[in-house]
């Protein structure tokens, strides 16, 4: 090999591969801070590298991935959606009032299902047809549906016996050991978590429409004069938040076995946190679902963390913001750099 080719072979070695994108900086953040909490938690506690540990986690905050996974789409754009809170409550009171009148569950659902569908909808014509910004359109959306909520029932409801959403709920275990605290299980729920998030991967990576989200927030006005289908993939945005919404409703009631007009209070905001703690920048255009997830297990974590550390029920919300303003900030600091560059 001459001494030219060997030259050029180790300028392209240092500029290659091995050279991590500085966006990927905060996703991969993320990551050392959940396997440090859980190595700080193991350390002092004795329980969070448990398989009954990691199963509680996944089964309690399999709502939150399916949560962090809808508003990653909007946000991604630069946009928000404030309404999957409210969402998961009209769809939850209405879900088990329609159970509680001998409705089947399927057919509970599937209401469900379009009444996420229709509110995803609603908030998408906001943006598009009335030029309404998306926090504005989705505000609006979740006054709506948690007044709706309100209005049907301030009870709190009950599942009726042999509701069949109990498949939902009921355990699968995958390691089982002699000792309960190490076994490893998840159910429904969680299973409907993964094939979200797959999904979500798939819709962002593998097709037009993921294709147009990025260029959406990376420039709309570019995406347009692209020929990309800006107005339809904005629909569709809304729509599929709405539907994850309410989908995520139907796993945590089946695993809660009730429903009442104040679930999903704040939701929207520990779905954003999930968004900015995974690494997605808030002004769009980057971002990933996997890097969400791993938000959403983040701030799943922070709760026990919190609590087995004797802080204030009430304290955590504080840390949760601080770790939100170090990820904004991290941000911007690597997106600063990238303009020097």
């Amino acid at each position: 090999m001459s001494t030219a080719v060997k030259a050029q072979a180790l300028r392209a070695s240092k500029q290659g591969g091995a050279k991590i994108n500085p966006q990927m900086i905060p996703t991969l953040a993320a990551v050392v801070i959940f396997v440090l909490m859980l190595i700080m938690g193991q350390v002092l506690f004795g329980t969070y590298m448990r398989l009954g540990f990691i199963s509680s986690l996944f089964i309690d905050h399999a709502y939150l991935i399916i949560l962090a996974v809808a508003m990653t789409l909007p946000v991604l754009t630069g946009g928000i959606d404030l309404s999957i809170g409210a969402i998961v409550a009209i769809t939850a009171v209405v879900g088990v009032k329609m159970t509680m009148a001998g409705i089947p569950a399927p057919v509970a659902m599937l209401v469900m299902l379009l009444m996420g569908m229709g509110f995803g909808l609603l908030a998408g014509t906001l943006i598009e047809e009335f030029n309404m910004q998306p926090f504005i359109a989705t505000l609006a959306t979740m006054f709506l549906a948690r007044g709706m909520a309100s209005i049907i029932s301030t009870d709190s409801l009950v599942f009726p016996d042999n509701n069949n959403f109990h498949w939902i709920s009921d355990s699968i275990t995958i390691i089982d050991n002699p000792k309960v605290s190490h076994d490893l299980y998840i159910n429904g729920g969680v299973i409907i978590a993964v094939c979200v998030v797959i999904f979500g991967y798939i819709l962002l990576h593998k097709t037009r429409i993921g294709r147009t989200i990025y260029a959406i927030g990376g420039s709309r006005s570019s995406a347009e004069l692209m020929g990309l289908p800006v107005k339809k993939t904005q629909y569709m945005i809304y729509f599929i938040s709405g539907t994850l919404a309410a989908l995520s409703s139907i796993v945590y009631i089946a695993n809660t076995g009730s429903a009442k007009n104040t679930y999903g209070v704040g939701w929207e905001l520990d779905a954003v946190a999930a968004v900015v703690i995974g690494g997605t920048i808030v002004t769009g255009g980057y971002g990933y679902v996997l890097g969400s997830v791993i938000g959403a297990l983040v701030r799943s974590t922070i709760d026990p963390l919190t609590s087995d550390f004797g802080v204030p029920a009430e304290w955590t919300t504080i840390v949760v913001g601080l770790m939100i303003l170090v990820f904004v900030v991290l941000q911007r600091v690597v997106t600063v750099l990238n303009k020097r560059e």
